[in-house]
């Protein structure tokens, strides 16, 4: 199953958001192996990007509203940065949410609610000293479902198939008598026809021929009865040794 590491794509216009996020990320266990690990790749954009983010390629985003305040202040009225700040909150929401992938959104409206979910995009007020860690903590969750759902269909996936293989099989052992017949009386009639008196050779070599497929498939259904008894047996080995298991278990623990 698929084990790539997850992409986290961070949008803001101030490098610090970007540092606050990757330094706050929960710390994972240490991979069993060097080959793999849960810490996703972190990508960092532009706010200005957040217009292209549909069709782009990752499984997280987190976007901060903000602009530069140092330019803003002095140069334009707070009503207007007010109104700055909620053109740039509804823009990024409606970018996040064409994606149609996950996203968490940090903005600092104190007249909304700490935090509120639309659709797949989850609003996250920034609290001071909370909110890198709280977003950290809920997209290291987001990645987790994420990873599980997808682990989810690829063994449906791969359910899936084994069942199909595993009627095919069943309806080839089931039909193994039948063709056995055919090939029985396939093969006795092109016997007939070798010991007919005066036949061409061109017959005679078709007549090989049509015997010698005859006995190459009854030597493929017959594998198919040898495959059938060795599963079999498997299964009952399986069963014997787990019954073991079970009254070793109960011995040890009256013992006890």
């Amino acid at each position: 199953m698929s084990r790539k590491r997850p992409t986290v794509l961070i949008l803001a216009s101030n490098p610090a958001f970007a540092r606050e996020i990757t330094a706050a990320w929960p710390q994972e266990p240490a991979p069993r192996s060097a080959a793999h690990s849960d810490r996703p790749e972190f990508i960092v954009l532009d706010q200005g990007f957040s217009r292209d983010l549909e069709g782009s390629q990752y499984d997280l985003a987190i976007a901060d509203v903000s602009f530069d305040q140092k330019n803003a202040r002095g140069k334009k009225s707070q009503a207007l940065r007010d109104a700055l700040r909620k053109d740039r909150h509804q823009a990024l929401q409606q970018s996040l949410a064409d994606s149609r992938r996950p996203a968490i959104l940090v903005h600092s409206d104190r007249s909304l609610d700490f935090y509120q979910l639309r659709g797949s995009v989850l609003e996250l007020r920034r609290e001071p000293g909370l909110w890198a860690a709280i977003a950290g903590l809920v997209g290291r969750e987001i990645l987790r479902r994420i990873r599980a759902d997808t682990r989810a269909r690829e063994a449906g996936t791969v359910c899936a198939a084994t069942q199909a293989e595993a009627a095919l099989g069943r309806y080839m052992l089931e039909m193994r008598t039948n063709v056995n017949n055919v090939l029985t009386g396939v093969l006795g009639n092109a016997e007939l026809i070798m010991l007919e008196p005066k036949l061409p050779a061109s017959v005679l070599a078709q007549a090989d021929t049509i015997r010698n497929m005859a006995l190459r498939l009854h030597e493929v259904f017959q594998r198919f009865s040898s495959i059938e008894k060795e599963l079999r047996i498997k299964q009952e080995v399986s069963a014997a040794a787990g019954e073991s298991g079970k009254k070793a278990v109960h011995a040890a623990a009256g013992q006890s």
